[in-house]
């Protein structure tokens, strides 16, 4: 009997969600997902990249960059090994995105840095639960991608010198989220 092609993929985390580790331990819990068709059966052979924050509360990976790339095993399991924290404390938020056959999955997995006892904290900047260092990461990224697009199709109409373009992130603002 035939399989029916997978339609959805979906990002179960196994292990890592809440982890806390200390900044004098720098060894936190691997993170580990398990990729699902819609059917919940294990997803051999997805392609899970692990993303760290590249400022703040964040770390690297055994392989000493900030992403790492698994292919889930028979069961559907990838795992990030050997990710070691850096020395800022605060909320680590690990952004993982799974990909098979033309399907997506996205996630985050949420860690805690904490600093040893009697330490002076260091400032945090709070962001909405809804990934804001990364949104204005992806953000910047288009708008520069779509600045630059339009300067080159731009020049591609006419002879004469492009319009200037303005990039606005409108106002920032730091403080508690609301």
């Amino acid at each position: 009997m035939a399989q029916n092609p997978v339609a959805r993929i979906d990002i179960v985390v196994v292990e890592g969600e809440g982890a806390t580790s200390n900044i004098r331990q720098r060894v936190t819990r691997d993170p580990v997902v398990r990729i699902e068709d819609d059917d919940h059966r294990p997803v051999f052979g997805a392609a899970v990249v692990f993303a760290l924050p590249v400022s703040g509360a964040s770390g690297e990976f055994a392989n000493g960059s900030k992403t790492l790339t698994v292919v889930t095993d028979k069961t559907g399991l990838a795992t990030a090994q050997g990710l070691k924290a850096n020395d800022v404390p605060g909320k680590l938020q690990i952004y993982v995105t799974a990909s098979y056959q033309g399907l997506r999955a996205r996630t985050l997995i949420n860690q805690v840095i904490q600093a040893p006892p009697g330490s002076r904290p260091t400032p945090t900047i709070h962001s909405s639960s809804s990934g804001g260092k990364w949104k204005w990461v992806l953000l910047g990224i288009a708008a520069g991608a779509g600045g630059g697009t339009a300067v080159y199709f731009g020049n591609r109409k006419s002879n004469s010198p492009p319009a200037p373009i303005s990039i606005s992130t409108g106002s920032v603002v730091f403080g508690n989220p609301r």
